[in-house]
């Protein structure tokens, strides 16, 4: 396994692309807390706008990415990159506004460009031979860690040290400069064969549907992320430890992300996907509920750090999974209900946490979301086990093709890495 199939001009010029359009998600969590800060309540509240944010991101990823048309990608995503821009810079501009005014402008900016990121995932496929999904996911997947290293140390210095609307403006600058990046791409993705919604089949709502499991632990693994991001800064304060620490303490646990992603993307690993995620995510789970209960700032560092390594571990494996169960016509709308349903994990920690803060400390609000993530994650291993186990006796029964979920999806291969990725089509097959 190999790198090298990756590495070109037209996926850089993808990357930049990607940077442009994910950084201000990146930053817009910890950008709305320290924006409302020194208000009465300030840290609750903001828990209520990134919720209000990423609420946003839950209603307009599956809408909008079910209706993305490969026909015109691009002109759709433009369009969800320029109004998310205004919704920033909404943020930005009119910073002291009433609450339920923030919110509408962060559930905008949340909503309107939701369907980017399955949408350049889909470009990307166009841009790398079939052989190397698996890397393009890992260089993916390392190009984001790599965002959320830089995002929060950003946003702290920028809050702290210039202005709280800062972070916020450059936001929407970013988001800007995405829109103007998608003119050097591939206008469109694949080559007309039951496309988008289209084609033979199943309905894809109802196809999407019957990957509800890989979307459960998808939740799950996003969750532990809004957890660290949203309660870090009172965390500290709670600690005695200065609150301008937790940018680079997220960036460290980013940069594990990003180290993860690329040790997971050199080789082949034993096991089911189903249990090789479990094993990740209950290693993620014990690195943050030790980040709640430990005082000392180095040793809050390095569980972080150790959590960001197995979490991309265990988001790869999700999206590895989501490949195997989603025919090609449907993969664009799965990454995007996968983008939708992990910002439903970051909401629902989120939401209980900023609850939690108004009657219990920090460390409790931390420890009471793991328990919350590690319900989530059993739900969707003990949903993967029933759908493995029924495609193995539809498979006895028939001696045909495998169904899952409803979808001719052919036989399974759940030993992952590269082995994982079904071959050969080119097209929307080819992004993780």
């Amino acid at each position: 396994m190999t790198y090298r199939d990756v590495v070109s001009r037209q996926v850089l010029t993808w990357a930049c692309t990607a940077i442009g359009a994910r950084m201000p998600v990146a930053m817009a969590p910890l950008a709305l807390v320290f924006l409302v800060r020194e208000r009465p309540g300030g840290y609750s509240l903001g828990a209520v706008l990134a919720a209000a944010y990423v609420l946003g991101e839950i209603g307009g990823a599956p809408v909008l990415g079910m209706r993305l048309r490969p026909e015109r990608a691009r002109v759709e995503l433009a369009v969800g990159l320029a109004v998310g821009t205004v919704g920033f810079l909404g943020l930005g501009l009119f910073s002291g506004a009433h609450p339920v005014v923030l919110a509408g402008f962060a559930f905008v900016a949340g909503g309107a460009p939701a369907a980017a990121t399955g949408g350049l995932r889909t470009l990307l496929s166009e841009l790398v031979p079939a052989r190397s999904v698996a890397q393009a996911l890992s260089v993916e997947s390392i190009l984001t860690a790599g965002v959320w290293a830089v995002s929060p140390a950003a946003v702290a210095g920028l809050a702290l040290g210039v202005a709280p609307r800062v972070p916020l403006l450059l936001a929407a600058g970013l988001m800007a400069w995405s829109v103007a990046g998608l003119w050097l791409l591939p206008a469109r993705w694949g080559g007309g064969e039951a496309d988008a919604a289209g084609g033979d089949g199943p309905p894809l709502l109802r196809v999407l549907v019957g990957a509800w499991p890989v979307y459960v632990v998808g939740a799950a693994s996003l969750a532990l992320l809004g957890l660290s991001e949203l309660v870090l800064p009172a965390l500290l304060e709670q600690r005695g430890i200065g609150v301008g620490w937790s940018g680079p303490l997220l960036t460290g646990m980013a940069v594990g992300g990003g180290l993860g992603a690329f040790v997971y993307g050199l080789r082949g690993w034993p096991g089911l996907l189903r249990t090789r995620s479990v094993v990740l995510m209950a290693g993620t789970s014990v690195c943050v509920a030790l980040a709640a209960v430990i005082s000392a700032a180095v040793g809050i560092a390095v569980a972080l750090v150790m959590g960001g390594t197995l979490q991309a571990g265990a988001m790869l494996t999700r999206n590895l999974s989501l490949r195997e169960v989603l025919p090609t016509r449907a993969l664009a709308a799965g990454y995007s209900v996968m983008y939708a349903a992990s910002g439903v994990g970051y909401a629902a920690t989120g939401s209980l946490a900023g609850a939690l803060l108004k009657v219990a400390a920090p460390s409790t609000a931390i420890l009471a979301g793991v328990g919350l993530t590690v319900a989530m994650t059993g739900v969707g291993w003990w949903g993967e086990v029933r759908r493995a186990a029924r495609a193995e006796c539809l498979a006895e029964g028939g001696g045909g093709a495998v169904v899952l979920g409803g979808v001719g999806a052919g036989p399974v291969d759940e030993s992952g890495g590269g082995a994982g990725v079904r071959g050969g089509g080119g097209g929307a097959e080819g992004g993780v």
